[in-house]
């Protein structure tokens, strides 16, 4: 199984190529920042066959480079959470003073052809695999991380902005909510086992036993958890 960070663009976002065949066949991206052409580089590279995108929520440094990628890969469908569609649609609009970047860079950022929400404890298959999502509110609305299992590996969940090594996502941008996002950590990641791998949106690569016992903002809720 070929699973690879690209981190890209002035935020360093990573988009997450997983292949669960390896080099040749068919994969899914996590992800897709507003430097779409390494992204495209590295499937060619790899032989890889672009089988879905899945944004795990819709800050445009997450989303800048979906429609060059699905464009330029064959109008492969795209997921993304609905309270955060409105962001896929109109990324210079909803993006603050990130949106005179994006026009200057010269980027395709028409909506993508085919789009498909994503719900709570909906499963997503692509490239043979499927990914079950978890609506984790709080960094944005829509904010979305995805469990993969894996067979004879630990599992992967790509976290998006909600979870880091060592931190959490930021709550002050418009949408925001640091008590949503406590709670959505609260219900959908704390009981995940010690052993799933994190694979954020930003950052190097994590488990959740390491976030559990040391991370600042989790460390709480596993006392809260002890004292109930």
């Amino acid at each position: 199984m070929l699973v690879e960070g690209l981190p890209l663009w002035v935020a360093e976002t990573n988009a997450w190529i997983v292949a669960p065949q390896g080099p040749g066949g068919e994969c899914v991206l996590v992800d897709a920042p507003p430097e779409p052409r390494p992204i495209l580089d590295r499937l060619a590279h790899h032989g890889l066959r672009l089988a879905a995108l899945i944004a795990t929520h819709g800050h445009v440094d997450h989303i800048g480079g979906v429609a060059t990628v699905v464009r330029e890969t064959g109008l492969v469908p795209v997921r993304i959470h609905d309270r955060d569609r409105h962001m896929l649609s109109d990324p210079v609009g909803t993006s603050g003073a990130f949106g005179r970047l994006l026009e200057e860079e010269g980027l395709d950022l028409r909506p993508p052809e085919l789009v498909a929400g994503l719900d709570d404890g909906q499963q997503v298959s692509g490239a043979g695999m499927t990914f079950t999502a978890l609506h984790t509110p709080g960094h944005t609305p829509g904010s979305t991380c995805l469990l993969l299992e894996v067979e004879g590996e630990a599992p992967i969940l790509f976290s998006g902005d909600h979870l880091f090594a060592g931190s959490i996502g930021r709550t002050d941008l418009p949408g925001g909510s640091y008590e949503d996002l406590i709670a959505s950590m609260a219900d959908k990641i704390l009981p995940l086992p010690d052993e799933v791998r994190v694979l954020p949106g930003h950052g190097p690569v994590t488990t959740v036993g390491r976030e559990r016992a040391t991370n600042p903002f989790l460390v709480p809720l596993r006392r809260r958890e002890s004292a109930t």
